[in-house]
């Protein structure tokens, strides 16, 4: 399963828009295989407060254009970016706890700010695991807010911002020229062939998303060319709404008067013209539907280089009067619609009604390599067979390649089990530990953590415990692999020292996460299974939450505990080894990438109990970083009489 994170901000409508139809797209392609999150962090971390802040954007773009130029012009040169990121503290936590819970294998972001958060949440030089991927919303008059922080990708809308972009030291192919994202309507009907009536009886769209005050004035010149037709779109302002209703009364024939819609596709493809701002959603979507525009109003800053884009190519008029609109319209219709024609040809050149199937196929081109086994490595299944396993456990000694802390989908991994059967023994492993969280409930974190999903749910446990079981045979008669299955137990606190995780390998049935820990270790060993302390100590390369209990109350717990993470996905505990504690290295995998990771080998004979004794006894056990597919099979191979101290 695919995990698409997109962060998005409703500072204009451009960034919503964007996020939606991305979205949209990537379910439209795969939405069995794909589960996308889209977010605005401003408005759930912040409430009433984003609420302000949006209004006052929209009151500075509106009322106060001179004033909103110096703020942009201040964003696009300041350098005090880490004094801006104090503030949104909060927003900056929200985010660290979402990229940790979601996992996602690729994060989105059509707002700019939330690449700064990114980031300073790594700017230890922790492994990022996702790919990071923005969408510029803007054209042309590109703020430096949107390149100053670090993305693996940029999705721009045209080559003239793809230009702008390698002015400024961007390497060229982390540039995509995608488009900006429109709703797949406009892909689906430009395949049917939309066409228009005849151009004697032009059909004019105009969209009320600002300049309210000369909006009557605009539908009077509309409503004086009787042979025109025209949809007025006035969105969610039920005061407007009446007053523009009131002001056509009379004319309903002619002039249709609509609320906020979601029909501005099919309304732009079946208008002549629209009137509307130089909005980067609704010039973008003009362009995907080849309907020429009359700009009544830019506003400084971003806009600047919408309406710069439309001229450059011919594809737009500006009139700021509506005596000039009107003007301007007759112009555009005149001579059978000569130049109508033209602009309607020169848009043709830069439509992209695609962009948003595009874009999401690159997006899920990124996180392929990641999630589908089976495509990794095509000829694996191949090498697999040159393994000629035995269906009948060994017990003479032999290297074994092992694995014990792997998460499925039953919590927060991207793999069924039956997929992570399969991608561990296409690689040759000889015993992997299946060991889903579960939460302890009591806590006020563990019942947070069961709401959202990423964790096993007790009604969930018994469908896990026997789905392993069926797998069991399944993975030895096909891989000659030994499949465990266990439980990561979280007693997760507010504070890394009062924060603990513990294995549970080769459990035979569930154990209630809400005993203390010792009970559940106590109830470990009661089914012959190993109790073993989960990333102990301080994560140094790997980015997640310390749980640092059972490292801080050790002397109380070597006595319990049958082994210690000495090494966990990319990190070395070295305090665990400089303590001689019995030790086992683990992936802690959650999806594909992961694999490329420490792992244990032991030597012993390939059985479940004395896999167990090995550890137990700390004997013959050794610690490999895995960094070829093909290790498996060269290691049963080429190490068959290898002794491991």
């Amino acid at each position: 399963m695919k995990r698409i994170l997109i962060l998005t901000a409703g500072f204009g409508e451009g960034h919503n828009t964007a996020a939606r139809n991305i979205q949209e797209a990537i379910e439209h392609l795969e939405s069995d295989e794909a589960v996308v999150d889209r977010i605005d962090l401003f408005d759930s971390c912040y409430g009433k407060f984003s609420d302000l802040l949006r209004q006052g954007y929209l009151t500075a773009i509106n009322r106060v254009p001179l004033i909103w130029r110096g703020i942009y012009s201040i964003f696009d040169r300041t350098t005090f970016i880490e004094d801006v990121l104090v503030a949104f503290a909060k927003m900056k936590q929200a985010l660290d706890w979402l990229l940790r819970e979601t996992q996602p294998d690729v994060v989105i972001s059509t707002y700019p700010f939330y690449n700064f958060l990114i980031e300073e949440i790594f700017k230890e030089g922790k492994e990022k695991n996702f790919v990071q991927v923005t969408v510029i919303t803007d054209s042309i008059t590109v703020n430096s807010f949107w390149y100053r922080s670090w993305s693996d990708y940029y999705v721009v809308p045209n080559a003239d911002t793809a230009s702008i972009l390698k002015s400024v030291g961007i390497d060229e192919f982390r540039i995509l020229e995608f488009g900006f994202p429109v709703q797949l309507e406009f892909l689906e009907r430009t395949k049917q062939g939309v066409e228009l009536d005849a151009i004697q009886r032009p059909k004019i769209l105009y969209i009320i998303n600002s300049g309210r005050k000369k909006a009557t004035k605009i539908i009077d010149e509309l409503i004086k060319r009787k042979h025109w037709k025209a949809t007025i779109v006035v969105g969610k302002d039920e005061k407007l709404f009446k007053n523009i209703s009131d002001h056509v009364k009379g004319f309903e024939e002619r002039i249709e008067v609509l609320g906020w819609t979601d029909k501005i596709p099919e309304l732009l493809l079946n208008h002549h013209v629209v009137i509307s701002k130089a909005g980067g959603a609704t010039v973008q979507e003009a362009i995907a539907a080849c309907c020429p525009m009359i700009i009544p109003q830019v506003v400084p800053g971003q806009e600047e280089g919408n309406y710069e884009l439309l001229r450059r190519y011919g594809v737009a008029c500006f009139a700021e009067k509506p005596s000039d609109i009107g003007s301007a319209l007759e112009y555009l219709f005149e001579n059978e619609g000569e130049k109508w024609k033209q602009l309607k040809s020169n848009l043709k050149k830069i439509s992209k009604p695609d962009s948003s199937i595009r874009i999401a196929r690159f997006v899920l081109e990124q996180s392929l390599l990641e999630n589908t086994p089976s495509r990794i490595f095509p000829s694996l299944s191949n090498k697999v067979t040159e393994l000629n396993f035995s269906l009948v456990k060994s017990t003479s000694s032999q290297p074994l390649l092992c694995d014990f802390h792997i998460h499925s989908t039953y919590s927060d991994g991207r793999l069924t089990i039956s997929e992570i059967v399969d991608f561990y023994g296409q690689r040759g492993f000889d015993c992997i530990c299946l060991t889903d969280h579960l939460v302890d409930r009591k806590r006020l974190i563990g019942k947070f953590c069961e709401l959202t999903g990423l964790v096993l749910t007790p009604t969930k446990v018994a469908e896990y415990f026997e789905t392993i079981e069926k797998e069991k045979k399944r993975a030895w008669k096909k891989y000659g692999m030994i499949l465990f299955c266990g439980i990561e137990f979280n007693k997760d606190g507010y504070s890394p020292k009062t924060s603990a995780h513990l294995l549970g390998i080769d459990l035979k049935n569930p154990i209630d996460p809400c005993l203390s820990l010792k009970e559940i270790i106590a109830e470990i060993h009661k089914q012959k299974a190993l109790a073993v302390a989960s990333h102990p100590h301080v994560f140094q390369s790997v980015w997640g939450p310390n749980t640092l209990f059972l490292w801080e109350n050790q002397q109380e717990y070597i006595p319990l505990l049958d082994a210690w993470e000495v090494a966990n996905r990319n990190d070395l505990f070295s305090p665990v080894g400089l303590k001689k504690l019995p030790f086992i290295a683990n992936s802690d995998f959650h999806k594909p990438k992961h694999i490329y990771s420490w792992k244990t080998i032991l030597y012993c004979g390939k059985d479940p109990e004395e896999i167990k004794e090995c550890i137990r006894s700390n004997r013959n056990v050794a610690i490999t970083l895995y960094r070829d597919h093909k290790f498996g099979v060269i290691l049963q191979k080429n190490m068959a009489e290898l002794e491991i101290a």
